[in-house]
Formats: structure tokens, C-alpha cells, sequence
């Protein structure tokens, strides 16, 4: 747009989210703040920050965390930018925006990026006290302070936001219900086969589903707080906090009351250059826009292209925006969602192929047209696939359908790497970067890091769903331009994990100060090493120790400097700065004595107790100076520690077996016992997990764990590289029909070569799609011998279980490891005076205070529109 000669001229910007941020980003990429006065009007209370993260302030993430603002880039460009100062009118006339302070900005371009507002449903008592929505950070934090005197949540919406405010709810220790009117979870992404899947994932958790409902009335007591909600099929839910999260509007009234034209179901109608239609002085980007092609995108990848787009137009290049891909990746409670292109199958003649496994939460559909070409698709559970999917959107994968669907240990899946995509296929959806732009970043601008890439082009600096396959190609890339791709550990050595680990056993290495300075890189050595590389070897020295001479106790000497916070104290690290003790219970098997001791401890030393997934009984809340004497107690009982804390076996799960159940067909207890006791203490890149179940009905969900057992008539059939967490994984079926002995004997073999040969923190789930050859490869070592290593890698088992000593037992028993077992090194005898409890259902749970983050509280006219007054 052409400026009068001799006058600044000024672009205001009404609204600072995400989208507004990126607006800023690109008018300074363009030099436009250079040549303009730029004028910030934001609303809220703070500078932009990530809402596509906002659940995570309650994993422990900060306001100052999810800030996408960085001051230095305001003040570099000259960006006047004042928050809790919101335009309230608009003058299109004499082109001048007023603020609520008062201050009236003459605009030669005006941009509004006012985003949206929470739709609350016009029912009964949607007003009351104890209800809210879930939008932004002052949101959670009225939220979080409700929650501390409430029991039940209710979450009205089983949208995206929905479920994560569900989630918010139960971690704050609430039993959470999620309402939502439509027939199943997330109907907008995901179709009545994934809603399922989703469904019943959701519902292990511990979170109560209504779907196929809505609300009637918000009911309150005599003095209007909420205490229950009556849905629409007559039923009646005890609540005392419900949060609104059923969907979006697009906040347009102050386009609305400057006159300009808005669509019928609202947004602020714009062409193709994000120019209002009303108005050419005046453009409208995110949420608040309606696009040219009728629709309001409520993504952050679309409105970064509209962001873009209008600042392109104003600099006077060419730009147009007319329409977004909506593909997305989340990860809800920990579930990952996924879909992309035709997801529900709406083009002619198109054709579904669908992997389905309820029991797993797996639901993978791919929608492909009779000629083989790739439309769209929708992935619950095991989102793996997504990036490469995705990008293959529109074109004929090289591969069947059907192998891209299978997950690993259900078959051959197909290995699709990115040398399999095409240049133009788009990596990163949230800037629209391609394949061809990124080995453009290696190969034209000498990027040799993913940090360098993502610096270059944006890619991965959005929602992050890119990241892997970024990864992958920037590798590919250097690979075939004949670079030495760096795959050290860290900075501080140039080996991988599995070389370090050949190099300490061969040598005896017993220290990392050793090590470092005899392997390190040149300009590590003589150095303390780094966050990466420490507890790295810390784990390859205590696997290690039997065969290596070193000691086995990970508190030991140096051994003690390389740990990290939870082996530290020998326990898990709680949010409040307190910690848990889990003693070990093998196999799930506890005589009623122990149980006693179990409730007398946790009864004295107020500690809250839950019965876990693994079997065995956790206590919460022991402050750091009171686990010696928690300890002495249970030692003396007879407990172990259950390494809770370490990267090494945790439990070994197991059913009743032919002992107690009619359809056992061995012993699983006797079996998990033995398995346990075997392999407690093993130090590993990862936590391992384990199970036996008693028969194929499989009640110790053997097949999700990193080595599970099922009995037959016959034996014990033995599944490795399983994965019940975050990235769900059947695991394989290694060998079947095994003696007692020799299961026993290819667990120790599968366990060690795990331990010799994967990467730092990789679960032997990833570890065995990794390795070359996979499954196929370890069956050849571990069960065949093909390298020739079975008798080491036995012997080295056989060491491990010779000089397993128990840590805690060690610690009770010793005054000189029991000093470090203080909050304040110069006033051993005082608490924590930050630690403290609440009451809860009986027990108590953490105190926390909420964050003063150094910024105004919101009065009542501070309220968005659409908010619920609380």
C-alpha cells in the first residue's frame, strides 16, 4: 500500500494472540517497521503467548513459559505495544482506533486479529459461580483456585479443548465427567470408528463420558454456587465446577459496530489478500475472519498464512490467501489424534481402509480413491505415521494402503522414509514449508542441524508435529551430499551410546571422569560433561558394574554426581516438591503383615496412598528429610525398593493364574516373582515394564509391555518391545512354547542386547523399529546366536543377579549416605517451609499456590466477550 511522502505511516494492530505475534514477525521480515509505526492494542492482561499449549501450565509449565513474545524483537522493531489496553471503537471515517484507557491512534492500515470467544450454551445458571471457560491463562488460574475447594468437575464439550480441560480437572484432583451433546468425542476430527477407540482410551483413565447428551440447566444451592447439572435425557449430575468449552465464535462485534460486513454465522468477511470486503485501509486475519472461500479457520497454521498474506499485501507483494489444509496432530490425555485431507470420506467413490483394535485404542483409517491415490485419513492411538501421511495427501503412495495402516508388531508395516516424498509435499502445515524447501535450507544456505532448518524456514516451530520427519530429512539430506552426520551422544562425546557402552566394558572403565577425558571430544576433556551425557553413562557404568568392577550403588562416590533428581534421593520427585515411596510388591503378591505396615506407615507420616496400574501400593507426599526414616520402617519389614525412580525394572504385572482362575493354564504368580526378583535393580536406557499373564485371555496385558509372558498348554510364549504409554505398541512375538528355562534365558539375553545396543532414554519399543533388521535381527541374536554373544550376554545377566544389593537397604544402614537427605545443607533439621498439604476424600494432597505472575488483576470490565462470570 503506497505511503503519503513525508509522513509515517502508522499500522494498528487490534489483538496480540498467536496470530498477532506472527503478523509482527512477518511486517519485520518485510522491513515494514522499518518504514512504519506499528501500534499494538491487546486485551488480555499479557504479550502473546502459546494457547495451543495452555494445558500445559498445569504439567508445570509457566506463564513466562508459554510466552511467544520476545521483548528485545518489541523493542529492536519499535513496536509500541500496550496490553490490558483493548480497542473499543473504530472510526472508519477519520481512520482512528480509541482505546478503553482513552488513547486514540490515527491508522493508515488497521488489522484486527481479535481472534474468538468461548460459545457457554444459554442455559439456566450458565452464570453461577463455579463455572467457567477454558481460553486463557486467567481462565486456568481462576480454574485452578476453584478447584481447591471442589470435588467433581464437569466439562461441557468433547472437543479438543474439552478433553484437555477434562484432563486439566483430574490432574487437580477432581473426578472429572465430560458431556457432550454430539454421539461421540471429537466429532469434527474424527469418525464414529476413532471416536471409539478414543472413548474407551478415555474412559480407562478414570474420566466419566456422557456423549449423545446436552445440557438442560446448571443447577446452584441457596447461594448460586454450582452443585449439579440436568442433561437432556433426564439424568442429573453432582458437579460443584463446571467448564464450558463447547466450541468458538468469532469475536467480530467491534467489526460489527464500525460497520463492516460479517457473515451470517459471523467473522469479519475478507478477500483473498485478507482485505475486509467493506473496507481496504482495514484487514482481518484468524479467528475473527471470514475467508474468501466461506470459512473461519480456527487454527493457528491457517491464521499464520493469513498473517503473512495481509502483511505481503501491505508491502505490496503478491500474497493471497484462499483456503488451508485443516490436517492436525494433537495428543489428548495422552492419546494422539491425528487427521488430515478427506478424513471422513467425502469425495466420490472413495474407498476406507481401516486397522481396528479396540482393546489397544488403535484406530487407523486411510481413505484412498479407486486409483490407488492417497485422500485423507484419521489416526487414534499411534499417530507415528502422521507426518509422512500427510504429505503423501493427494498422490499414490509407493506402497498398498493397507501396509500403511498395519502398526508394527501386526505385520510388515512399510517403511516410507522421506527420500519416499515428493519436493513439493508439505512438511510443516502451520508455515507451509515443503520437502524442497527444507533440503533447499541444507543444500543452498549450509544448514546442518534441525535447529539451523527450523531458524531457516519455520519449519517445526509451530505446532511441532513436523519435528520427526524434519529430523529425518535433514539426516537423508547430509547423508547423500556425502556429509559426516554428527551422531554422538552429545557435545561432550562424539561415540554413540552403544559405542561408549563397548567401550567401558572393554576397558573397565569405572569412572566418567575417565572416560571423558580419555574418549570425550578434544574440547570436552577435562570438563564436568553435560545434563545429556551424565546419567548416559551413570546407567552404561551401573549395568555394567558386576563385569567392570565398579560399584553397583548409584550413590556411590562420582557415581552419585551423575544421577539425576529422582535417583538422587532414591525416589520420584512429586509437583510440590515432595517425594514418593513405592516399595517393591513382585508379581503383585502381598502378605496381609505387609499390608499393615504399608497403612501404619503411610497413617504415620501422612502420606497419601494409591494402589497403582503396576500392582503394587504408592505413598505420596514424604518430604525429603523423612525417607531415611520411611525406609528404616519398611526395610525392616522386609521391603525392597520398587526403582520407582530409576530407568531400570519397574514392575512385572501378573493375573491369579491356574492357582485361583478356572481358565489358567500355569502358574503366573510363581512366574512374575521369579521375573521380578530376577531382574530388580537392572539399569537401563529406559524403564522396562513386565507382565505374565496366565492364560490367552491376557488379563496382565502382557502384550503392551517392554517383555511380557502368556502362558500355554504348552509352555510360555515370550512378547517383546511392547509399549502401553503415550505411543501405544503391540509387542512381538519373540518366541513360544518356552520351558521355564528357557524363557528365563532369553529374557536375559533379549534384556542385555537391549541394554548394549539402543540409545540413550529409548524404550525397547523404539529401540527394536530402530535397529536394523528389527524384530527379525534380534530374533537371530537373542534366540539363534547369529553373533555369537548368547554366553556373554547371560554371563552378564548372571552378574547382575549375583551382586544385586537393595539401595534403600544399603542407604538405612549407612550415616554417611543418610546426610544428603536434607532440604537445607546448612540447616539440616528444617523442612521445607514450601511443601504442604490440603485435605482431600480422606487423605490430603499438594498445596500448591497459584502463580503470581507480576501483572494486574482483571476487573469486571476486563471480562471477554462471551465469558462466564465468575
Amino acid at each position: 500500500m503506497t505511503a503519503t511522502p513525508g509522513i509515517t505511516p502508522t499500522i494498528v494492530l487490534v489483538g496480540h494472540g498467536m496470530v498477532g505475534q506472527r503478523f509482527l514477525e512477518a511486517l519485520a521480515e518485510r522491513g515494514l517497521t522499518r518504514t512504519h509505526r506499528v501500534v499494538v492494542l491487546c486485551e488480555e492482561p499479557r504479550p502473546a503467548y502459546d494457547r495451543v499449549q495452555l494445558t500445559s501450565y498445569f504439567s508445570g509449565k509457566t506463564p513466562e513459559d508459554l510466552s511467544m513474545t520476545d521483548m528485545a524483537f518489541i523493542e529492536e522493531h519499535g513496536i509500541e505495544l500496550r496490553v490490558g489496553d483493548p480497542a473499543e471503537t473504530v472510526d472508519r471515517e477519520a481512520r482512528e482506533v480509541t482505546a478503553r484507557s482513552g488513547l486514540v491512534v490515527d491508522y493508515d492500515v488497521l488489522v484486527l486479529a481479535t481472534g474468538s470467544y468461548p460459545f457457554v450454551p444459554p442455559v439456566p445458571g450458565k452464570d453461577a459461580e463455579g463455572c467457567f471457560v477454558y481460553r486463557t491463562i486467567e481462565d486456568l488460574l481462576a480454574i485452578e483456585a476453584y478447584a481447591k475447594n471442589a470435588t467433581t468437575g464437569a466439562v461441557v464439550g468433547g472437543g479438543l479443548l474439552g478433553l484437555e480441560a477434562a484432563g486439566a480437572l483430574k490432574g487437580l484432583g477432581l473426578t472429572s465427567h465430560i458431556v457432550e451433546f454430539a454421539p461421540r468425542l471429537m466429532p469434527v476430527q474424527v469418525d464414529e470408528g476413532g471416536g471409539a477407540a478414543l472413548l474407551r482410551t478415555i474412559e480407562e483413565m478414570g474420566l466419566s463420558v456422557h456423549t449423545g447428551v446436552g445440557t438442560q440447566e446448571i443447577v446452584v444451592d441457596s447461594s448460586g454456587a454450582v452443585t449439579g447439572m440436568k442433561l437432556s435425557d433426564g439424568s442429573e449430575l453432582a458437579t460443584d465446577l463446571v467448564v464450558f468449552s463447547a466450541g468458538v465464535r468469532p469475536r467480530d462485534q467491534l467489526a460489527r459496530d464500525s460497520g463492516l460486513a460479517v457473515g451470517e454465522r459471523g467473522g469479519i468477511s475478507v478477500d483473498e489478500r485478507c482485505r475486509t470486503v467493506t473496507d481496504p485501509h482495514v484487514f482481518a486475519i484468524g479467528e475473527c475472519a471470514l475467508a474468501s472461500d466461506g470459512r473461519v479457520y480456527g487454527l493457528v497454521a491457517p491464521g499464520y498464512e493469513q498473517a503473512e498474506t495481509a502483511a505481503a499485501t501491505i508491502a505490496d507483494d503478491e500474497a493471497s490467501f484462499t483456503g488451508a489444509d485443516l490436517s492436525t496432530k494433537l495428543k489428548l490425555l495422552g492419546v494422539d489424534v491425528a487427521s488430515f485431507g478427506d478424513a471422513h470420506g467425502a469425495t466420490a467413490d472413495c474407498l476406507d481402509v481401516v486397522y481396528s483394535d479396540s482393546r489397544s485404542g488403535l484406530y487407523k483409517k486411510l481413505v484412498v480413491g479407486r486409483d490407488g491415490t492417497l485422500l485423507g485419513g484419521i489416526l487414534v492411538g499411534d499417530a507415528e505415521a502422521y507426518g509422512t501421511l500427510r504429505a503423501f495427501t493427494g498422490s499414490v503412495p509407493p506402497v498398498s494402503p493397507e501396509s500403511l495402516v498395519l502398526p508394527a508388531g501386526a505385520g510388515a508395516p512399510a517403511q516410507l522414509g522421506p527420500a519416499a516424498l515428493p519436493d513439493d509435499a508439505v512438511i510443516c502445515s502451520c508455515h507451509n514449508v515443503t520437502k524442497g524447501t527444507v533440503r533447499g535450507a541444507v543444500t543452498e544456505h549450509s544448514c546442518t542441524t534441525v535447529p539451523e532448518v527450523k531458524q531457516c524456514t519455520r519449519a517445526g516451530t509451530g505446532c511441532g508435529s513436523c519435528v520427526k520427519v524434519l529430523g529425518q530429512l535433514v539426516t537423508a539430506e547430509l547423508e547423500a551430499s556425502g556429509v559426516e552426520v554428527d551422531k554422538g551422544l552429545c557435545g561432550c562425546f562424539a561415540h554413540t551410546r552403544e559405542e561408549l557402552y563397548e567401550i567401558v566394558g572393554a576397558l573397565r572403565i569405572t569412572s566418567f571422569r575417565e572416560l571423558l577425558d580419555r574418549h570425550g571430544r578434544e574440547g570436552a576433556r577435562g570438563g564436568e560433561g553435560c545434563e545429556v551425557c551424565k546419567p548416559a553413562v551413570g546407567s552404561i557404568i551401573a549395568s555394567l558394574a558386576p563385569a567392570i568392577g565398579a560399584s553397583g550403588y548409584v550413590l556411590e562416590g562420582e557415581q552419585a554426581a551423575l544421577q539425576d533428581t529422582n535417583d538422587h534421593f532414591l525416589a520420584n520427585l512429586q509437583r510440590n516438591g515432595s517425594y514418593s515411596v513405592v516399595p517393591r510388591i513382585p508379581g503383585g503378591e502381598i502378605a496381609p503383615e505387609k499390608l499393615i505396615v504399608i497403612g501404619e506407615i503411610a497413617r504415620d507420616f501422612g502420606l497419601y496412598t494409591k494402589i497403582t496400574g503396576g500392582q503394587r501400593i504408592d505413598m505420596f507426599g514424604a518430604r525429603v528429610e523423612q525417607l531415611p526414616l520411611i525406609w528404616a520402617r519398611l526395610v525392616d519389614a522386609g521391603f525392597e525398593s520398587g526403582h520407582a525412580y530409576g530407568k531400570s525394572l519397574r514392575t512385572v504385572k501378573s493375573c491369579v493364574g491356574q492357582t485361583w482362575c478356572r481358565y489358567g493354564v500355569q502358574d503366573s504368580v510363581r512366574m512374575a516373582i521369579d521375573l521380578e526378583l530376577r531382574y530388580r535393580g537392572l539399569r537401563s536406557p529406559h524403564k522396562l515394564k513386565s507382565a505374565v499373564s496366565g492364560c490367552a485371555r491376557e488379563c496382565a496385558e502382557a502384550q503392551s509391555k517392554d517383555f511380557g509372558v502368556i502362558a500355554t498348554s504348552n509352555g510360555w510364549n515370550l512378547y517383546v518391545g511392547g509399549n502401553g504409554g503415550a505411543t501405544p505398541r503391540h509387542a512381538d512375538l519373540l518366541a513360544q512354547d518356552l520351558s521355564d528355562a528357557e524363557l528365563v534365558r532369553l529374557i536375559d539375553r533379549f534384556l542385555m542386547f537391549y541394554i548394549r545396543t539402543a540409545d540413550k532414554l529409548e524404550r525397547t519399543s523404539t529401540w527394536l523399529e530402530r535397529i536394523p533388521g528389527g524384530l527379525d535381527h534380534v530374533r537371530d541374536v537373542v534366540v539363534h546366536d547369529s553373533l555369537g554373544i548368547c554366553d556373554e550376554l547371560e554371563s552378564l545377566m548372571r552378574a547382575h543377579v549375583s551382586h544385586y544389593r537393595d539401595e534403600w537397604a544399603e542407604t538405612v544402614n549407612d550415616p554417611e549416605k543418610l546426610a544428603r537427605f536434607v532440604s537445607f545443607v546448612n540447616a539440616p533439621d528444617t523442612p521445607d517451609p514450601v511443601v504442604g498439604f490440603v485435605p482431600e476424600r480422606d487423605q490430603m494432597k499438594p498445596d500448591l499456590p497459584l502463580l503470581d505472575i507480576g501483572l494486574r488483576r482483571p476487573s469486571e470490565d476486563d471480562l471477554l466477550e462471551g465469558s462466564t462470570r465468575r
